[in-house]
């Protein structure tokens, strides 16, 4: 299946979105995520990016005051994950500028948005910035 989440989390621990590629429940979402952001904001910048936890592998970076996390299958390229994260802040750097905590909070929906239009399934579908926002500017262009 390759993606099974996305989660990003302020340095805090809260979390700013979450999008899941399977089902669990609200409380193993909870247990989970607590579990995770636990492990991912207790190492430090010299350590690699990649954790396993359960039958997870974690794919993390940190952008400012922002960590994205993403859950994979074993198999899954790590460096690809990567490369997907970055894609994905390039992309909400394009649309709002900069991107901060705030932003997510404010457009989750887009934010939403652009994660459906890139991943489908947990699969990535879409990698070019221009295609993952042309609907959204014309969301935005029809509700001004």
């Amino acid at each position: 299946m390759g993606i099974r989440f996305v989660l990003m989390v302020n340095k805090q621990g809260q979390t700013r979105l979450a999008q899941y590629y399977e089902y669990l429940t609200v409380e193993e979402r909870r247990t989970l995520e607590g579990e995770i952001v636990r492990k991912c904001l207790a190492r430090n910048e010299h350590q690699c990016s990649f954790v396993e936890h359960r039958n997870y592998k974690i794919v993390y970076r940190r952008y400012a005051s922002l960590f994205f996390l993403v859950g994979v299958d074993d198999g899954e390229n790590e460096l690809a994950i990567l490369e997907f994260i970055h894609l994905l802040v390039e992309t909400m750097d394009r649309h709002f500028g900069n991107v901060c905590e705030l932003d997510i909070m404010f457009h989750l929906e887009k934010v939403h948005f652009m994660l459906e239009e890139m991943v489908m399934n947990g699969c990535i579908v879409e990698t070019s910035k221009s295609n993952i926002l042309t609907p959204i500017q014309l969301m935005d262009k029809t509700s001004s």
